[in-house]
């Protein structure tokens, strides 16, 4: 996930305390804790979701200040839960929730920082403390180490999932910094559907296939839309996700495309447009939820075949012997 900060808790769901904002769809049985901070949406495990979903059902509608359109309400506690209550939306309207706080607090965010150095600027300009003292200053203080620094320190942390060798080895952990963000690359598979990311550490390059980039590619593509986008610039990129009808679709068409650098170099997620970048983003996020899905699926089937095994031996003990021989003698007829 991109934040790694607290959800925060709550006591109003008793079932399910954690986070600050609740989003639920009711129809689906799912249910998402959404960060305070950066407006990610993060999905629940299964066995904590089915009570939880059913008591935000109920606070939805037992609150009444709430705002509501055909698809999509949300409705703020007293406590100061807020729910979020998912409908039957179009992709695009759902994205415009989903993605729109985020892209736009993250722009505001920018946008604050940069008037704010900018005011430095102007404070050099403007005679009360001219510029080459401040750069000076700056300098004597040791702004260049700390831009140096700024520059080489891990800014996001990967775990790359190891194949389960029975040794019990910790999967391996691989780190980024924003260098190695700058030369991230979307590369499409040689032998077939799907893509590559393809990273410059240093002066040897790293190239993840499979879970792996997908992993990797979640992970990087946040800090590289670190200025976010506006209302317009995520209805742009849901439409590019729509053209292509499909996420994972999406994402290997976008590496097909091959965006390339001043050099000619192609790949390159920082020559995107900023639109096909965040719609990478999204698509990115929504494929790792389907994946966690298709899991929890699996899980599910193999719950059910223990649970049908078990039930046919209790239904056998409750049988004469040599009942299991007459049937497989005369099966149906009997």
């Amino acid at each position: 996930m991109f934040c790694k900060k607290p959800l925060g808790s709550n006591e109003v769901v008793e079932s399910f305390p954690v986070g600050r904002r609740l989003a639920f769809d009711g129809a689906k049985g799912r249910l998402w804790v959404v960060c305070t901070r950066c407006q990610r949406w993060n999905l629940t495990p299964l066995e904590e979701r089915w009570e939880a979903v059913e008591d935000c059902e109920r606070l939805f509608r037992e609150t009444r200040t709430r705002a509501t359109t055909e698809n999509i309400g949300i409705a703020r506690h007293r406590e100061g839960l807020d729910l979020v209550r998912i409908g039957e939306p179009p992709r695009g309207e759902f994205a415009a929730w989903r993605y729109g706080d985020q892209f736009r607090r993250r722009l505001r965010r920018q946008l604050a920082w940069a008037g704010a150095m900018g005011g430095c600027v102007m404070l050099g300009a403007s005679g009360l403390v001219s510029l080459p003292i401040v750069v000076g200053t700056a300098v004597g203080f040791g702004a260049y180490p700390a831009l140096a620094w700024e520059y080489l320190r891990p800014r996001t942390k990967v775990r790359l999932k190891s194949e389960n060798d029975g040794s019990g080895a910790a999967s391996p952990v691989v780190k980024f910094s924003l260098r190695d963000l700058r030369s991230v690359r979307l590369m499409p598979e040689d032998d077939g559907p799907g893509f590559s990311v393809e990273v410059l550490r240093g002066v040897r390059r790293a190239r993840f296939r499979g879970e792996h980039a997908q992993r990797v590619a979640a992970a990087l593509v946040p800090h590289l839309n670190g200025w976010g986008g506006s209302k317009l610039a995520v209805q742009r990129a849901v439409h590019e996700i729509e053209s292509e009808g499909h996420p994972g679709r999406f994402v290997s068409h976008v590496a097909e495309l091959g965006y390339r650098d001043w050099r000619g170099r192609s790949g390159y997620i920082r020559s995107m447009p900023d639109s096909t970048r965040l719609a990478l983003e999204m698509a990115l996020h929504e494929e790792q939820e389907r994946r966690a899905l298709e899991g929890e699926l699996w899980i599910l089937e193999k719950a059910w075949k223990e649970a049908e095994e078990i039930a046919a031996i209790a239904d056998s003990l409750l049988l004469p012997a040599g009942t299991d021989a007459f049937f497989d003698r005369y099966g149906d007829d009997a």
